[in-house]
């Protein structure tokens, strides 16, 4: 991965973690800011997982990729909001 695709994912990783907190029903008890985190992670992970599988250069929007992406934020959203204490 070069450097502007690691800047890409940290940019369009900020709207996937709203995305994935959007797609997970009931409310997330967790900070804004560790959604953000999450979906950035999520972008990343979800660019190399599309590498490995071979989806991850199409021509116009890599439509699989953001699928895993948001799923991956969404997974990631929702185990975060386990994890955190209610108050």
């Amino acid at each position: 991965m070069e450097i502007t695709g690691i800047f890409t994912a940290i940019i369009i990783g900020l709207v996937i973690g709203a995305l994935g907190r959007l797609v997970v029903p009931g409310k997330q008890n967790i900070p804004i800011w560790l959604t953000l985190v999450i979906g950035i992670v999520a972008a990343l992970i979800g660019t190399f997982i599309a590498a490995a599988i071979g989806v991850d250069d199409t021509r116009g929007i890599d439509w699989i990729e953001l699928i895993l992406q948001i799923g991956l934020a969404a997974v990631g959203v929702t185990i975060a909001a386990a994890a955190r204490p209610r108050r």
